[in-house]
């Protein structure tokens, strides 16, 4: 299955990126956690966004984190290349997704859980 990147993984059970970490190993797709707080994610340990640690062969990012916290992150989610990113509800940023399409990837403007749960995903 192809990799995604959680970027705003959080071990808080009620937060839509841990629903989307749950969802994702529900359906299979492999998925790498990565957040500003320690713990681990369904046994996976959230890697450390402010040493932005390199990720190898992502197809997906999935946004979890609001645009006033994107701009430091602009070039370390481009410099992982992965095929699109998504943007979640609240995590539209007009000035990224025109970056992301720049660099030939797929802006998409959608909710992770829901393309996991109508199979767009």
């Amino acid at each position: 299955m192809k990799k995604t990147v959680i970027i705003g993984a959080t071990t808080n059970k009620d937060r839509y990126a841990y629903r989307a970490a749950e969802m994702l190993n529900e359906n299979l797709h492999e998925f790498v956690p990565v957040g500003m707080k320690k713990g681990e994610v369904l046994g996976k340990p959230i890697l450390d966004i402010s040493t932005q640690p390199e990720i190898q062969q992502v197809d997906t990012v999935t946004l979890y984190v609001g645009p006033q916290n994107q701009p430091a992150l602009y070039h370390y989610i481009l410099g992982m290349k992965p095929r699109r990113v998504i943007f979640n509800p609240g995590t539209e940023n007009p000035e990224f997704q025109k970056m992301v399409e720049a660099s030939g990837a797929e802006a998409v403007e959608a909710c992770t859980l829901v393309m996991l749960r109508t199979g767009q995903y």
